[in-house]
This record gives structure tokens, C-alpha cells and sequence, in this order.
């Protein structure tokens, strides 16, 4: 199965698919601007905070509106809807789901023609509101919620595999060895993995500052902030990718602020 269809994203400033001559530049580019920007991984102040903490209620709040605005359901419906094109996906795996109203938006935007697919939701804390367990069954999808640290669970012996395993603005909060565990985990459980991250740039640092005029919190502007230098670009999540033959990887710029990865076994 093929993962250069250009149905995959239809709002990527031109550079979606990745073309070779295109990834060859990007390096040259992220050398150059590389002592700028480096990656940096901090701790953000909202997974400090307990889930019914005012501060971090308004914060998740303030996380929806973002992501409406990077787009990143779209993307990830797109990705998926793309991959999997005959039937859709029976099972999918949310990896730091959060309150789960992300992936709700998603089954929405594949709704009607993904049907009866179950997702589970895994995060650390227990946050998913019956609200937005009834917004699945609406799209006609099954829904559980699994508590636990990321590594951990996927670390445990296998007991089931599934068609897809998903994250949203999740993996720039993990180092590189940690991200070698998790990626070394997810390709054992599913034959699909998508991620949509924060693209680190410049620009988009320097657009995070605006948010300080919206009327989002303190952990929000904080956590933004130290999101985008955590962040990926230039083909550093391919790299990390346990290589091996059968994988088709893609990477690359989704949309102006938003980073997206694909991995899927083919064959």
C-alpha cells in the first residue's frame, strides 16, 4: 500500500508528499539553522497539574482551540483515511489521548464511511467525559479508555494487535531514547503509525508570543512555547524509526505549524 497518494494532505503549502529533492534541501536548510534551534525537551506545566485543577480545565480548553486552528483532525483524518482506503481501520490506539476530544473530531470527519471501528484511548489520567464517549457512538464508534503510562503499557506483553496506532501533539514530550522505545513498541502492535507533532521553527515560536492577546492561560503560554522547541522537523522522527525492510516512511511539513509522520508496513 502506497503512502504517496496526494490525498494525504490537500493543505500543505506544496511540499506534501515529500519529494527527494525537496527532503535534501530541507536538511541542508535545518544545518543552517540548526544552532538556533536546536530541540529541546521541557517539562510542561499542564502534566504537573492534577486534571480538575481550574488551571489545567482551562488550559484543555484553551489545547481545542489550538489545534482547530493548526488543523490537526483534518490531518490526522486525512493520513488515515489515506492508508487505510478500502475499509477503514477495525481498532485504533490513541497513544496521550488526553480527554480524548481530538480523536472524537477525527471519527467525525471519517464518519459515515469508517463504521463500527474501536478505538481505545490510553493517557495517564481518567478525563474522558460522557460527552465525548456519546460523540463517538454517534459517528458509530466503540470507544474504551485505558489508564497508563505510555511507556509502560507498551511495554507489557502483547496481547492483541491493532490496525493503527495514533498521536496527536504527544511524542515531542519524550527524548530520543524514549522515542526509540515507544517507536520500537509500535511497530510490533500495528502495521500503521501517525503522528501529528509541533513543526519547530522560528516562525512559529515567534507566532506563539500572539497568544499572550487571546485570553489563553498562563499554562498555555507557557506550554506552547516549550511544545514548539520540543518539536520536529527534517526527517528527525524517520530517523528514529527502527530500521528494517517492509516500512514505508513519510515526513514532512503539514499545514504552517503542525508536523506530520507516517510509518506503515507494507507488503
Amino acid at each position: 500500500m502506497r503512502l504517496d497518494s496526494p490525498s494525504v494532505m490537500d493543505e500543505t503549502q506544496g511540499d506534501w508528499p515529500l519529494r527527494k529533492e525537496d527532503h535534501t534541501a530541507e536538511r541542508k536548510t535545518s544545518r543552517t539553522v540548526s544552532f538556533a534551534m536546536e530541540r529541546r525537551v521541557q517539562p510542561e506545566l499542564l502534566d504537573q497539574l492534577p486534571a480538575d485543577d481550574p488551571r489545567a480545565i482551562k488550559s484543555r480548553r484553551d489545547l481545542q482551540l489550538i489545534n482547530f486552528f493548526m488543523g490537526n483532525a483534518g490531518i490526522m483524518a486525512k493520513a488515515l483515511r489515506s492508508a487505510l482506503p478500502q475499509s477503514g481501520a477495525r481498532q485504533l490506539l490513541e497513544i496521550g489521548a488526553g480527554d480524548g476530544r481530538f480523536m472524537a473530531r477525527v471519527a467525525r470527519r471519517l464518519s459515515p464511511n469508517w463504521r463500527s471501528t474501536r478505538v481505545f484511548l490510553l493517557d495517564r489520567q481518567e478525563i474522558v467525559k460522557p460527552e465525548t464517549v456519546k460523540q463517538f457512538e454517534t459517528a458509530g464508534w466503540q470507544v474504551s479508555g485505558i489508564k497508563a503510562e505510555v511507556l509502560d503499557w507498551l511495554s507489557r506483553p502483547i496481547a492483541s494487535t491493532c490496525d493503527a496506532i495514533v498521536a496527536n501533539l504527544f511524542l515531542h514530550h519524550f527524548h530520543e531514547g524514549q522515542l526509540l522505545r515507544i517507536f520500537g513498541e509500535a511497530r510490533r502492535r500495528a502495521r500503521l503509525f501517525i503522528a501529528v507533532e509541533p513543526r519547530r521553527s522560528r516562525v512559529a515560536l515567534m507566532f506563539s508570543r500572539l497568544f499572550w492577546f487571546t485570553g489563553f492561560n498562563h499554562v498555555t503560554r507557557h506550554d506552547v512555547a516549550v511544545s514548539i522547541r520540543a518539536g520536529f522537523k527534517a526527517g528527525e522522527l524517520s530517523r528514529l524509526w527502527p530500521a528494517s525492510e517492509g516500512w514505508a516512511l513519510k515526513e514532512g511539513r503539514a499545514r504552517l505549524f503542525s508536523h506530520l509522520f507516517i510509518a506503515q508496513q507494507i507488503g
